[in-house]
């Protein structure tokens, strides 16, 4: 009876295995894939707006799918709150550092003694020694395993969030040395990335990459092309959203630079010169497929942070629900060569909060459209939707407004001129805040913000976990 007890036990034992039932853990050989979504400044409140804007209260967005859920704490080493370098740097490194440092170890000063920051225009004066170590990336981890890997943004690709997944520096604003650390063989290189480099970089930002004089507007102190330089190094190069459409199937480097600097808010964007961030997605993914062990992808819906900075309300709702499009269209291209995403790992989250908050007992609105301003109106309470609410000073307000920012009003409401849903439904609006602060110098927030995960490995993401955690379930999901 033991005998035939222990016969069953080792047949089902197979039939399990064979079947990925006791053990679905990918073959060694199999292609395992990352695609990490970062919303820049993506907080819970501009994620709920977002939902209501683009879907309704009782809508959904993409990353209101994720089957598996957390709350990520996002405090630096040295402040409560944070900025996108350590935030970022911690997501991919697991090492807490201060604001300002990009991957760098938590001993990594971004100011000198005398409190100055270590740059000079977009040129790094960090020290050579003696200011911390770098802290390895999961984009280097990969690069060394032998898979692809792309950054994806609608910032210039030499910005905080993309910068923290390639590059090493003390303080985040020494643009130009950040794009040296992309070109392969060159002076400054990051030779952690390989002998090829970042197989995928398309945004914004040719202003730290031509050399001065170059072009109209180039940040380099240098002589240096690096866009020349990449593309002698095998990197197709493009330039508009055509371009990017046309790259053949086979290319296996891609460099994509479509602005000047950062990308054009997606209401601003012209569609026939800046592609849009699911266009950019779609593309890269198509990219490094042609890299048969897998690849790791960073995309970054960064112009959500850049126009909550100036209280644009609606600017950033817009640019949410682009990237919003974009993971739709991650998943759905995913899901052609990997139907159950068994081989591969989608993460969304953000990096910090704002200080955006939704106000009054307002009543329902439905989406936003060309017809109905919805969230971003005149705050209605739902007792009684016809006419807009008063404060008390008998004046109208809207239900998104900001903690701080630069719209504030340092007299009685009651002698400004009357808000109308016209008015404060208009792309250049800019909400009204409590605190007064410089143009364009809204703060971040700190709270926690949320992580959504599907896929590979993607049930050991729950719970409240700090920010440097990622990492570590991350490189263990896909081996590396």
């Amino acid at each position: 009876m033991v005998l035939r007890l222990t016969a069953v036990f080792a047949l089902a034992a197979i039939s399990l295995t064979a079947c990925g039932g006791a053990d679905s853990t990918p073959a060694a050989d199999t292609p395992k894939n990352v695609i990490f979504f970062l919303g820049d400044g993506y907080g819970m409140v501009p994620m709920t707006a977002a939902r209501i804007y683009a879907a309704g209260e009782d809508g959904e967005l993409t990353i209101d799918t994720f089957p598996e859920t957390a709350f990520i704490k996002t405090y630096s080493n040295d402040a409560q709150v944070t900025d996108s370098a350590p935030s970022m740097s911690a997501y991919m490194t697991g090492v807490k550092m201060n604001n300002d440092v990009i991957a760098m170890s938590s001993d990594t000063k971004a100011l000198d003694a005398a409190g100055a920051p270590y740059i000079t225009g977009a040129d790094s004066t960090c020290p050579a020694s003696g200011n911390g170590t770098p802290a390895t990336t999961l984009l280097e981890l990969a690069k060394a395993a032998g898979r692809g890997t792309g950054v994806v943004t609608t910032t210039r690709v030499t910005h905080a969030t993309p910068a923290a997944t390639y590059a090493h520096i003390c303080h985040r604003d020494g643009e130009n040395t950040i794009a040296m650390q992309l070109a392969p063989g060159g002076a400054g290189y990051n030779d952690k990335l390989g002998a090829t480099g970042v197989d995928v970089v398309l945004g914004g930002g040719w202003q730290h990459f031509l050399a001065q004089g170059a072009a109209l507007g180039s940040t380099r102190s240098d002589s240096r092309d690096l866009v020349a330089e990449m593309r002698a190094k095998g990197y197709t190069y493009v330039s508009d959203t055509a371009a990017l459409a046309g790259v053949a199937a086979s290319t296996t480097k891609l460099l994509g630079l479509f602005t000047k600097s950062h990308m054009n808010f997606d209401l601003d964007r012209d569609p026939a010169k800046e592609p849009s961030l699911a266009e950019m997605t779609t593309k890269a993914m198509d990219v490094l497929a042609n890299n048969k062990k897998g690849y790791f992808l960073m995309v970054e819906g960064g112009r959500i942070d850049q126009a909550l900075h100036p209280t644009l309300a609606r600017k950033a709702l817009q640019d949410a629900k682009a990237f919003d499009d974009a993971i739709a269209a991650a998943i759905a291209k995913a899901k052609l060569s990997d139907p159950t995403l068994a081989n591969t790992l989608i993460v969304v989250t953000a990096d910090h909060d704002h200080t955006l908050v939704m106000n009054g007992y307002a009543a329902r609105t439905g989406k936003t459209t060309d017809t109905n301003p919805g969230i971003l109106g005149l705050m209605r309470d739902f007792t009684d939707p016809s006419k807009p609410a008063l404060d008390a000073d008998g004046m109208p307000f809207t239900t998104l407004v900001f903690g701080n920012g630069e719209n504030r009003v340092n007299t009685s409401r009651s002698l400004m001129t009357a808000l109308t849903d016209a008015a404060v439904f208009d792309k250049n609006y800019h909400q009204e805040a409590v605190v007064q602060m410089p143009s364009g110098g809204e703060t971040h927030g700190g709270a926690d913000v949320f992580l959504g995960a599907m896929g590979l490995g993607a049930d050991t993401f729950h719970g409240l976990m700090d920010n440097t955690r990622v990492f570590s379930l991350v490189k263990a999901a896909v081996g590396l």
